[in-house]
């Protein structure tokens, strides 16, 4: 592609705006670790949320729903659309627990909730298994899909393209180490706002241009079935074209299981990594509830449409791409005019950025506060000095350049974005329960984690390579080896929480005091404890899922100019925002 003088400034301005901002906040954020780590527990509620939703809109997001809508409709968007039940539920039950913790990073509550070696175990092994190997896989996915939208954004070979990445990347890795949490927070609220205009633009050029005819003209000419927003349940898998048909196993797994039993980066069950990051960040609980909410509200209502748009444009457009994901870059190059394609093209670096600077922070942060200070280099009394701040910021600011140059080795080894995806997926599951329980009920110990933790690589291994073997490839279709998975790991960690020792009394009563959780926890409990919370937080859960996804339909729907149903998914909206607004107000989450 040829980019005209107005694009190259537009880039140019947009990577020396990243640096400045780095620049300013070098003194916030290197004063200690939780200046670098937290932004100095000082955000508000919308810039930790506006820092969540830009770090989960990658370079990758719009490519991998341009795909799936071009496969399989607007439907098959609810692989991911299930993660709202348990985002809602960290939102309401978790949020403002994370913030009353009052801990440095999501590890750092292991051995605040658990005790002995075991715990510490725990702490290091996933310091390394997170902080590391887990990150350099998700920075290396993200890699390969910028590398992708610069091979045919550019119209350069793969290496080449493979070296303006590590540009790229290095500018990042420079303004994050620079400022810390603080400088990549503010960076990426400017990036999400920089990164929607581009893609709202190019989906209402794309929609109106000629070939398609606006809204009308493209649903006359998709497939049958492209416009539906819920799958088709079969008993078995189908080859039905534009509409998402799956199986009943397979839509039990995502109705019911996925959402609370995986493991997965910015959807973690109970909260956790970059997102527990962000609600620790926040200035106090109430902030902490709030940013989570508003993550959720913008992550499936605000993004998704214009992406859908365009990938609904590319089945179109170009029927005969292979590969699918690049049709989103495809409708960038052949509809933009000269300077959009400049904007466009910022788009795609800032949701790259965004998300990558939070990698590489969050990472440090594991392998800084969770191994080197915890187990290498210990502060010499319980609170460091301010010399040994300073060294520990140092550390973590040459950590940071450690992770991108692996996460740059990682990208050359990776062949295909899903199959990370799918590894990622199964390699957690079970893991959910245990992450959400360890807050409600006190039996839980380091060692259910340990199992939980360990337990699905053997499920996955037998699900995969003996299972599937004697049910064959309708157990695959039916998300077998995944159910599989859940069910043995969570036999596995229940089995191992009763046969191993209870964690000492003694923590247990310092996080009880200090957190104040709901649920099984009677014999830590004291007089002066107010009543439950479970049911208001319960029906905030609940009015807080119909309220957005009655949003995101509405906004469908009248996108799509069907006004009736638009006007039933908006009353609908109205009503769940109101019940959830009653019950928010009943619960004590902001007080207790």
């Amino acid at each position: 592609m040829i980019l005209e003088l107005i694009d190259w400034i537009i880039i140019a301005a947009f990577l020396l705006l990243s640096l400045l901002i780095g620049l300013n906040y070098k003194t916030e954020g290197s004063t200690n670790l939780a200046s670098f780590f937290l932004g100095g527990r000082n955000l508000p509620w919308y810039i930790a949320g506006m820092s969540m939703v830009a770090t989960t809109f990658a370079a990758d997001t719009p490519l991998a729903v341009t795909e799936l809508v071009a496969k399989d409709g607007i439907s098959s968007n609810w692989i991911w659309w299930n993660f709202l039940i348990g985002g809602m539920l960290t939102t309401f039950f978790f949020a403002n627990l994370w913030r009353r913790a009052n801990v440095l990073t999501e590890l750092e509550l292991i051995e605040l909730r658990y005790s002995g070696k075991a715990a510490a175990v725990l702490r290091g092994f996933k310091s390394i298994y997170l902080g590391l190997f887990m990150n350099v896989l998700i920075i290396g996915w993200v890699n390969l899909a910028m590398v992708s939208i610069i091979t045919v954004f550019f119209d350069v070979d793969s290496s080449i393209a493979f070296w303006y990445m590590v540009g790229i990347l290095l500018i990042t890795m420079i303004y994050s180490s620079l400022s810390g949490l603080l400088g990549v927070a503010i960076t990426d609220t400017i990036q999400f706002a920089i990164a929607m205009i581009g893609c709202i633009i190019l989906a209402v050029i794309v929609v109106n241009s000629d070939k398609i005819g606006g809204i009308e003209g493209m649903k006359s000419k998709l497939p049958e079935g492209s416009l539906n927003f819920l799958p088709q349940i079969s008993s078995s898998g189908s080859d039905v074209v534009s509409t998402l048909s799956i199986s009943v196993g397979a839509f039990f797994s995502f109705a019911a299981i996925q959402w609370w039993a995986s493991w997965y980066p910015g959807a973690e069950p109970g909260g956790g990594g970059y997102i527990a990051q962000r609600m620790m960040s926040t200035k106090d609980e109430k902030n902490a509830v709030f940013a989570t909410l508003f993550f959720q509200i913008a992550h499936y209502c605000i993004r998704p449409w214009p992406w859908i748009l365009v990938g609904l444009c590319s089945v179109i457009l170009y029927p005969d791409l292979t590969d699918k994901k690049l049709g989103f870059v495809y409708a960038m190059k052949d509809f933009l005019p000269v300077g959009l394609k400049g904007l466009l093209f910022v788009a795609f670096l800032a949701a790259y950025m965004s998300t990558i600077s939070t990698q590489l922070n969050w990472g440090a942060s594991y392998l800084v506060n969770d191994f080197y200070k915890r187990f290498i280099k210990k502060p010499h009394n319980e609170i460091a000095t301010e010399k040994e701040e300073k060294h520990y910021v140092l550390v973590s600011k040459l950590t940071t350049i450690l992770i991108m140059i692996f996460g740059a080795f990682v990208t050359t080894q990776i062949n295909s974005i899903a199959a990370v995806w799918e590894f990622i997926m199964e390699c957690g599951a079970g893991l959910g329960l245990v992450l959400i329980l360890r807050w409600y009920w006190w039996r839980i110990n380091a060692w259910s984690e340990i199992v939980a933790t360990l337990a699905p690589f053997a499920g996955y291994l037998i699900g995969h390579f003996v299972l599937v073997n004697y049910f064959g490839d309708e157990f695959v279709e039916n998300r077998g080896p995944f159910i599989f998975t859940v069910v043995f790991t969570t036999i596995s960690w229940v089995v191992a929480t009763f046969i191993t020792k209870q964690t000492e009394k003694s923590v247990l009563q310092n996080f009880y005091t200090k957190v104040r959780p709901d649920g099984n926890w009677k014999p830590f409990k004291t007089s002066s404890v107010t009543k439950s919370n479970l049911f208001n937080l319960f029906v905030c859960w609940i009015s807080s899922i119909l309220f957005t996804y009655s949003l995101l339909f509405f906004t469908g729907k009248l996108i799509l100019q069907e006004y009736l149903t638009s006007f039933y998914c908006f009353v609908s909206a109205i009503i769940s925002f109101f019940v959830l607004r009653f019950y928010l107000i009943r619960t004590n989450i902001f007080n207790n």
